[in-house]
């Protein structure tokens, strides 16, 4: 629940840190991307790391780190410092995510006893993911803008005395090998991914450094990939993707956080600053997607052992585009049934969200349980990275190409809606031109998450087409 919180109460402050701290639109995507790309980069060392020291050490260790760089960030005084202060939040968050749900993994060796458990641990991720706009709207009426990533340090205070209280014994297996080199490959891969994606939509993009962050995210990928293959003990195991189970459970995963995180990252955006809604009024909104979520996460942890996976995978995904489809017809004209179509879209993801992490997780042997818990936690990661980077910098591009200034605006109403609005020269009719444009990338970027959605139900039946009703969801352990 605290990585969840702390990854989506940002949405409703962005808006708040980016006027507070005179960020500019580049600052403005790191404050987002800093978490998700470290993290995404750390994740499958932290897993293996976990495997050899103990996953309850990785858990306190992690939970340290990120109490103080909850601290870090409440109190930055400048965006570089939050940028930097949100990067050690990713360190403290990969330290101790994988070891969550591997220690789920060898805990509960009963099938139908772990979809239930992880069928939990997912709905308390989705409670952390729904408070989060609600909780951030909450904060920045009451206090200032920090106090969205203080309210971090008591939840960790409290999580120590409790794990103090009840955990179970470290477990440590010194015969497994850290990598940090691979994990060093991950990281600068996705950095320069991220790179390369934000300057392209820039208006005037540079090339050469587009060129060699490509380049760069290249190479430091494939150089990982081989070392894998030489590794006796790698971070990431590529046979493992030949279950098609455990491949569609990392496509869901993926696909899923793509869908939360854009629409969140979005709709927050257009309410604040196109409907001028409050923070508060933007973060209750924009849960409908998580609050609809949670009925069916637990209960599809509880009937997958009758339903089986392809049915609440593929057939979650399909409801939630369906769902999706609604809000993108309505938007403009409907705050009801914009909700309502967040909400069916809720109700389908649950579902996905319920069984993806068994799918992954079930689908690999008790001694790979902190690699596959690593890889699960970089599939959701990694939906939320792409969401943030894409979507993020899609609807960027399309205002910039969209906006049709009055002819005496200045042209760096172009930027962005938020650029636009600040400017001493802003009139009626700049500030409507700029509505209309987001509102045209808002349509753009919602559509794209449509249709990855819709994708990623078709791919994923075609993988399950094995795991109808009644099939069990887990190979039998060792």
């Amino acid at each position: 629940m605290l990585i969840a919180l702390d990854n989506s109460v940002l949405y409703t402050a962005l808006p708040t840190l980016t006027r507070e701290l005179g960020a500019d639109g580049s600052a403005s995507l790191w404050i987002v991307n800093a978490y998700p790309v470290v993290m995404a980069g750390l994740l499958l060392g932290a897993g293996t790391l976990g495997d050899r020291v103990g996953h309850v050490r990785m858990f306190h260790t992690g939970l340290v780190i990120f109490g103080a760089a909850s601290l870090v960030a409440t109190f930055a005084p400048t965006a570089g410092v939050l940028i930097a202060a949100r990067a050690l939040l990713a360190v403290g968050a990969a330290t101790m995510m994988p070891a969550t749900l591997a220690l789920i993994r060898v805990t509960f060796h009963v099938e139908r006893e772990r979809n239930i458990a992880i069928a939990v641990w997912g709905t308390v991720s989705i409670v952390g993911a729904a408070l989060g706009p609600i909780v951030g709207g909450v904060l920045l009426q009451a206090f200032w803008w920090g106090a969205v990533f203080l309210i971090n340090v008591p939840i960790v205070v409290a999580a120590l005395t409790a794990t103090a209280l009840i955990r179970p014994s470290n477990d440590p297996d010194p015969a497994k090998r850290w990598d940090l080199t691979s994990s060093i490959q991950a990281m600068t891969g996705l950095i320069a991914m991220v790179v390369a994606i934000k300057e392209f939509a820039d208006p005037g993009p540079a090339w050469s450094l587009i060129a060699v962050a490509v380049m760069v995210s290249a190479v430091a990928l494939t150089l990982f990939a081989r070392r894998q293959r030489r590794l006796p003990h790698p971070l990431l195991d590529f046979t493992i993707f030949t279950n098609k189970a455990f491949t569609a459970g990392v496509i869901a995963a993926a696909v899923t956080m793509f869908a939360i995180g854009g629409v969140q990252l979005v709709t927050v955006q257009r309410l604040q600053l196109v409907v001028q809604f409050s923070p508060i009024e933007s973060g209750l909104v924009v849960s409908a997607i998580m609050l609809g979520s949670v009925p069916t996460a637990l209960l599809g942890g509880v009937i997958l052992h009758r339903s089986g996976l392809r049915l609440l995978i593929s057939g979650g995904l399909a409801l939630a585009g369906l769902g999706l489809t609604l809000s993108v017809m309505t938007f403009a004209a409907s705050l009801l049934a914009l909700v309502t179509g967040l909400v069916i879209s809720g109700l389908g993801l649950g579902a996905v969200i319920a069984v993806a992490s068994t799918a992954i997780v079930g689908n690999a042997r008790s001694r790979q349980a902190g690699m596959a818990a690593s890889i699960e936690e970089v599939s959701w990661e990694f939906g939320n990275l792409t969401a943030v980077a894409v979507i993020g910098t899609l609807i960027g591009l399309v205002y910039s190409a969209t906006i049709r200034l009055p002819p005496s605006a200045p042209d760096a109403a172009r930027d962005s809606l938020t650029t636009a609005l600040a400017l001493p020269e802003g009139t009626p009719e700049l500030h409507e031109a700029a509505h209309a444009a987001f509102d045209t990338g808002y349509l753009v970027v919602m559509i794209v998450i449509t249709a990855t959605v819709f994708a990623g139900a078709l791919l994923t039946r075609r993988l399950l087409r094995h795991h109808g009703p009644g099939t069990p969801s887990s190979i039998q352990d060792d």
